[in-house]
């Protein structure tokens, strides 16, 4: 359930929640995963430098077991011979630490991927509050690393009991052994027993990983009314996205209207509908719509053509085709060819006549014109 509001928790986390997440380093960690393959490599590097590992140890401590009586009782000398020691050792050491840190940094990119955030590093107070501690502890994150706790204690001390048992006898034949030899069977048996053990792991790994998945996913999950204001931050409020669909398409008709006095003719409902149609010879394949509307935006088309001496045209079976078949800026599909250029013919010829002073009525009643029966929208 939600904390204070009473919802329940049944949304999935939308993307921003996820980032949002992640920014405050909040990912899918396995600690069980990482531990497994950190021993499991660290064992594996045992088995392969062992022989390397042993020289460097022996070199040490054949270094430390020559000293002289003089040397002994010098602070000068013994500082130096400590310095060496801790230096060579570093340096046997260091390729079994450099394989570690690797799979270290890696192997929690395997569940969550990289994630790197100062807020999670960062001091918080409430970590502090003994009363949280109580609630975690009781809450089912808690309940599962104590489960995880008991398993892995009778898990591996199950196998490591098998494992003694079936290297006891060469750990019994060692002491008849060499120095040289014993000390390489010793780390092949300790670097054996450690893999298995480790590899124990696996299973709790392999049960704590979907755990950690589920919880994630749990932690993150959302409320509706959470999903809704989220919704709202990102991409606006329905009344300012309404507004501002409301401002672009008040700012198209004006562009539209700018365009409204380069027509050639306005064909019309009568009063529902206007088109204006374009048309230049030397440039245009067909007639082209440069602005139409309906109702209110009809009667602002009509009401600067009449202001611009534009010719008006009524031909409603033609206007209708024309607007619900063609596009803003298109061009008037190939079959109102010969009805369009039937209009403007006759408007073009009165055009003509007007200027000869013989006619100065509008708007003109446009005789039937062939509109195709799959146009027209009756």
């Amino acid at each position: 359930m939600a904390e204070s509001d009473g919802q329940e928790r049944s949304e999935e986390p939308t993307g921003k929640r996820l980032s949002d997440a992640r920014e405050k380093g909040q990912v899918a960690r396995s600690r069980e995963l990482t531990t497994t393959f950190i021993l499991l490599a660290g064992g594996g590097g045992m088995m392969m430098m062992g022989g390397y590992l042993i020289d460097g140890m022996r070199n040490v401590m054949t270094a430390g077991f020559q000293i002289s009586r003089t040397e002994i009782f010098d602070p000068t000398s013994m500082v130096h011979y400590f310095v060496d020691a801790v230096a060579n050792m570093t340096g046997t050491l260091m390729p079994l630490f450099i394989i570690l840190f690797i799979v270290a940094l890696l192997t929690p990119m395997l569940l969550g991927g990289f994630s790197f955030s100062t807020q999670a590093m960062a001091f918080k107070w409430d970590k502090l509050d003994p009363v949280k501690g109580l609630g975690k502890l009781f809450a089912m994150r808690g309940l599962m690393e104590l489960f995880k706790a008991l398993g892995k204690f009778l898990l591996i001390g199950t196998i490591a009991m098998l494992v003694l048992q079936f290297y006891l006898e060469d750990f019994l034949y060692l002491g008849n052994q060499d120095i040289q030899p014993a000390l390489r069977q010793t780390m092949d048996i300790l670097g054996w027993s450690f893999i298995l053990i480790s590899a124990s792991l696996i299973v709790i790994a392999a049960i704590d990983v979907p755990f950690q998945l589920w919880d994630h996913s749990r932690q993150l999950k959302m409320t509706k009314q959470e999903v809704k204001d989220e919704y709202k931050q990102s991409d606006g409020s329905p009344e300012v996205k309404s507004r501002a669909r409301q401002l672009q398409r008040e700012l198209a008709e004006r562009r539209m209207m700018s365009e409204v006095p380069k027509a050639d003719v306005i064909i019309t409902n009568p009063t529902h509908y206007a088109v204006a149609l374009r048309y230049d010879q030397a440039r245009m394949d067909a007639p082209v719509v440069i602005a139409k509307g309906a109702d209110l935006v009809a009667a602002k088309i009509r009401e600067i053509a009449n202001a611009k001496d534009i010719a008006i045209v009524s031909s409603p079976v033609l206007a209708r085709a024309i607007y619900h078949t063609t596009e803003l800026n298109a061009m008037i599909p190939a079959g109102l060819y010969l009805a369009v250029a039937q209009v403007l013919a006759y408007v073009f010829q009165l055009r003509g006549r007007r200027r000869k002073g013989h006619m100065n009525d509008k708007p003109i009643n446009m005789p039937d014109v062939p509109v195709p029966e799959d146009l027209r929208d009756e």
